[in-house]
C-alpha cells in the first residue's frame, strides 16, 4: 500500500528544503541561503514521531510568465500539491505575511488538497507575529516551527497525524536485490538531455526542463513501472541528475553541491546510464564522468541522445565507441546505444541492456564452475616467474556481488604483474558470461611465512 504524501509549498527561501532533510533524515536536497535553489520537486520517506509517509519538497512558488523558468517551476509545484494527500504550507515567520504568501494562500483555497500551515524559522518566540498574522489565510491555526533547529516537531504530528496515519503501517524496506527495483541513474555534461530523457521514459513534464543548462540541481528520483517486449512489468527507480561539468569550471558553491549529489547518486545507484549528445560527440568529460562511475563499481551504459538531429550518425557512432574502447580500457565491451529523448526511439533497447548489465552485476559464480575456469585459465597462461621464481595461483573464491568481488590465493602474489591481473578479469568476463561489468579482484598471500619453504 502506497505511503500518504506530504507537498512542502511556499515562496522562496521559506526554509522548505531544510523542513525536506529534517523530516526524511538526511541532507538530501540542496539547501543554501539565495533563493530558488530547489527547481523540481523532490521526493523522500519522512518519519516524524512514528508517522511514515512521502514527502515532497518544490520549488518556491513565483508569479512568473508560465514559459519561463519559474513559471515552470511553479508547475511542478501545482502537480506536486494536486497529487498530494495534505500540503504544509511554509510562510517565514520572522518576516511575517507578505503579498507573494497571500498569492499562494488564494491558489491553496482553489486546490481540493487539504492545507497546513505551518511558520518556520520561529525559535523561540521570535515569529510569533508572523505565525498569528497567517490565522487570515483562513487554514486553521498556524503551528510555529524552525525545521533548522527542530523545534515544533510534536504540533507539527499532532497536525499531520489524521491525514497521513495509517492503521496497517506495515515497513516496506526494500531488499538490494533483483526483485528490487532497477536503480537506474542518468548522468551527463549538462544540457545533454537527462531530464527530457527521464519525462519521455515517464510519459509527463515530470522534470523541468528548457535550453538553459543547468536547470536541474537536486538528484531527482521517481519510480517507474517499465513494460518489456514480453509485456512483463518491471520496476525502475529513475534518478535524474545535475550536469557534470569539468572541475576547473566549476566556481559556483551551488553547482559544487550539485555535482556532489550527483555523485552520491552514481554511489547508491546500480546501473548508471552516461549520456551524451550526439551533436556534441565524446569529449574528455565524458571519459572521466564513465571512469568514475567504474572506480565506484557500478554497471554503465552509454547512450548517444539527440540521435535524431545528428550529422554522419554512421562515423559518428563508430569514433566514440573506437574511443571509449581506448579511454575505458579497463572495462572492455560497455555497451553503446543511441536514443532520441524527443521521439523516444532507443529507449526500450537502452532499459533492457541497463536489467541485463544489473543481471551480470548481481551474479553469483558457482564455487566449482569458478575453479574450473580458473585452472583452464592459468593453465592456458601461466603467470611469469620474475627473478626465475614460479608465482602459484592456487585457487579463488567469490566473496560479494554487487559489483562481483573476488580473491585470488597463491604465493608471491605481491609481484604479480597488473597486465596478468587484467588478463584474468577478461578472461573472466568472457568465458563465465559476467558481461561489461566492473569486477573486484584482491590478490591474498598465506598467513604462513614458510608456506612456500621445504
Amino acid at each position: 500500500m502506497p505511503l500518504p504524501t506530504v507537498a512542502i509549498v511556499g515562496r522562496p527561501n521559506v526554509g522548505k528544503s531544510t523542513l525536506f532533510n529534517r523530516l526524511v533524515g538526511r541532507r538530501a536536497a540542496l539547501v543554501d541561503d539565495r533563493p530558488g535553489v530547489t527547481r523540481d520537486r523532490r521526493e523522500g520517506e519522512g518519519k516524524l514521531l512514528g508517522l511514515e509517509f512521502r514527502v515532497m519538497d518544490t520549488a518556491g512558488f513565483e508569479d512568473e510568465d508560465p514559459a519561463s523558468l519559474p513559471g515552470r517551476m511553479r508547475a511542478q509545484t501545482e502537480a506536486a500539491v494536486r497529487e498530494a494527500d495534505v500540503a504544509l504550507f511554509l510562510i517565514d515567520a520572522r518576516e511575517g505575511v507578505t503579498p507573494l504568501d497571500e498569492e499562494i494562500a488564494r491558489w491553496l483555497r482553489s486546490e481540493d488538497t487539504p492545507i497546513i500551515v505551518a511558520a518556520n524559522k520561529a525559535e523561540g518566540r521570535a515569529g510569533e507575529a508572523g505565525r498569528l498574522e497567517a490565522f487570515a489565510f483562513g487554514f486553521g491555526e498556524p503551528i510555529a516551527l524552525s525545521a533548522e533547529h527542530g523545534e515544533g516537531v510534536v504540533d507539527l504530528f499532532e497536525s499531520l497525524r489524521p491525514f497521513v496515519e495509517r492503521e496497517d503501517s506495515e515497513d516496506e524496506d526494500e531488499q538490494d536485490d533483483e526483485d528490487g527495483p532497477l536503480k537506474l541513474a542518468i548522468v551527463g555534461r549538462p544540457n545533454a538531455g537527462k531530464s527530457t530523457l527521464v519525462n519521455r521514459m515517464l510519459g509527463e513534464e515530470r522534470m523541468i526542463t528548457g535550453p538553459e543548462a543547468g536547470i536541474t540541481r537536486d538528484s531527482i528520483s521517481v519510480d517507474w513501472d517499465w513494460r518489456d517486449k514480453d509485456g512483463e512489468v518491471r520496476r525502475v527507480r529513475l534518478v535524474d541528475t545535475a550536469g557534470l561539468r569539468k572541475r576547473a569550471k566549476v566556481d559556483d558553491k551551488l553547482e559544487w553541491l550539485s555535482a556532489q549529489d550527483t555523485r552520491r547518486s552514481i554511489d547508491r545507484a546500480e546501473v548508471v546510464v552516461l549520456l551524451l549528445d550526439a551533436t556534441r560527440g565524446l569529449e574528455v568529460q565524458d571519459l572521466k564522468i564513465a571512469d568514475a562511475v567504474i572506480e565506484e563499481g557500478r554497471g554503465l551504459v552509454i547512450a548517444l541522445n539527440k540521435w535524431d538531429v545528428a550529422d554522419n550518425a554512421s562515423s559518428l557512432f563508430n569514433g566514440v565507441k573506437a574511443a571509449l574502447e581506448e579511454g575505458l580500457s579497463q572495462l572492455k565491451g560497455v555497451p553503446v546505444l543511441t536514443v532520441s529523448a524527443k521521439t523516444g526511439k532507443g529507449i526500450d533497447q537502452l532499459i533492457g541492456a541497463a536489467f541485463e548489465i544489473r543481471e551480470g552485476w548481481s551474479r553469483r559464480v558457482a564455487t566449482g564452475e569458478l575453479n574450473r575456469w580458473f585452472e583452464r585459465a592459468v593453465e592456458a597462461n601461466a603467470p611469469p616467474a620474475p627473478g626465475g621464481k614460479r608465482i602459484k595461483l592456487r585457487y579463488i573464491t567469490q566473496v560479494k556481488t554487487r559489483p562481483p568481488s573476488f580473491v585470488v590465493f597463491g604465493t608471491r602474489v605481491d609481484q604479480l604483474p597488473e597486465s596478468y591481473r587484467r588478463y584474468l578479469l577478461n578472461s573472466m568476463r568472457r568465458d563465465l558470461g559476467l558481461g561489461a561489468v566492473p569486477l573486484r579482484m584482491t590478490l591474498r598471500a598465506p598467513k604462513n611465512p614458510y608456506h612456500d619453504k621445504a
